[in-house]
């Protein structure tokens, strides 16, 4: 069995890389708990209330302001989901502001440029890579990998993805 990093040791990652923390998301829907009224406020064209986003916003402002950086790259189904347009909307809204770059492509995209589609991963400091794994209700934690030769396929991919994706200003009129 594989052992998950979650909880306290999950969010002392975010605190704790040097430089860059980068994630992969490759899936069109995610079920996290928190974010089941905030989406269904978007779905009613209710006004936001992102509140529950605060801690990461606040920690993403904390490390921009100190340097370090927080990269996305989202993988857009086609069509998009209604998901993925609500985390679009709120990255507009929140996530950008805070400082972290995002950017988008599309499945097809994805598909040709080789990326692990079903597979979501953060790297921290080109060092470490966890590898998301997911329930019915969200994320249950991250397995992590340090090897070197292992390390060096999710930087390929990485790299891959970021050269090939859109930045905000591109893709922020899909969600207009």
């Amino acid at each position: 069995m594989v052992e998950l990093v979650s909880g306290s040791e999950f969010d002392r990652l975010f605190q704790s890389f040097r430089a860059t923390a980068f994630r992969l998301e490759t899936q069109g829907v995610y079920r996290e708990p928190v974010e089941d009224e905030p989406l269904r406020r978007f779905l009613n064209g209710e006004p936001p209330d992102d509140a529950w986003l605060t801690p990461w916003i606040d920690n993403v402002r904390a490390a921009t302001s100190e340097g370090r950086r927080f990269q996305r790259v989202r993988v857009l189904t086609e069509p998009l989901t209604d998901y993925l347009r609500f985390e679009m909307d709120l990255a507009l809204r929140a996530n950008l502001p805070a400082g972290e770059e995002i950017r988008s492509l599309s499945m097809s995209e994805a598909e040709s440029l080789g990326l692990p589609l079903g597979t979501d991963f953060w790297m921290f400091d080109e060092e470490q890579v966890g590898v998301m794994h997911f329930g019915d209700r969200g994320m249950l934690g991250l397995e992590m990998i340090t090897d070197a030769a292992r390390i060096e396929q999710y930087q390929r991919w990485r790299d891959r993805a970021w050269s090939a994706a859109a930045p905000a200003e591109e893709w922020a009129v899909l969600v207009q």
